[in-house]
């Protein structure tokens, strides 16, 4: 691992709310340490507009994010990631491409905000919702001694994190 910046990627099947939130804060909580990205399997091509709100009302930058395909980080000349997350079942239970540098990987799950039928308000609560379970993980992740933990004890420590409050699934493992 780089003693400088990380690169993280965060994975998601449309590539429209949980992996988006989690971009924006942590290229934001993360202060440089990190440099996040997020993509999907089958990517919408858009952002969810509560995403973007709900970043904004809580002091994230939204410039720059954009729904895209996990095959662009796949490709030669991309970033090589050091971590990746799935934050979605769909995208953990899916053969992920190859991604060079044998990145520490891990399932952070959290239920879809976007999925949830209701009034204005009850969509929107989701998002908040996910946000904070999100933000809970990312605060345990930047608060890792990562110079000084092995790949096993990364591994270890990163797949207990997605096991926190709000998780979806028992899975710990990325392909």
């Amino acid at each position: 691992m780089p003693d400088d910046t990380y690169n993280v990627l965060f994975l998601c099947t449309g590539n429209t709310a949980r992996s988006i939130l989690a971009e924006a804060m942590l290229n934001k909580d993360g202060a440089g340490r990190f440099r996040a990205f997020s993509a999907g399997s089958q990517p919408k091509g858009t952002v969810n507009p509560l995403a973007v709100e709900v970043l904004q009302e809580t002091d994230y930058p939204t410039d720059g994010l954009r729904s895209k395909s996990w095959d662009e980080f796949a490709a030669p000349g991309a970033p090589i990631m050091d971590f990746v997350f799935t934050v979605c079942d769909g995208a953990a239970g899916e053969a992920c491409p190859h991604w060079p540098g044998q990145p520490v990987t891990a399932h952070w799950g959290i239920e879809d905000p976007a999925a949830i039928d209701g009034t204005p308000l009850e969509r929107k609560a989701a998002f908040v919702t996910a946000q904070r379970y999100l933000r809970n993980r990312i605060t345990a992740f930047i608060s890792l001694p990562l110079a000084s933990l092995d790949t096993v004890a990364l591994t270890s420590r990163v797949r207990e994190i997605g096991q926190q409050a709000g998780t979806t699934s028992p899975r710990s493992e990325v392909a």
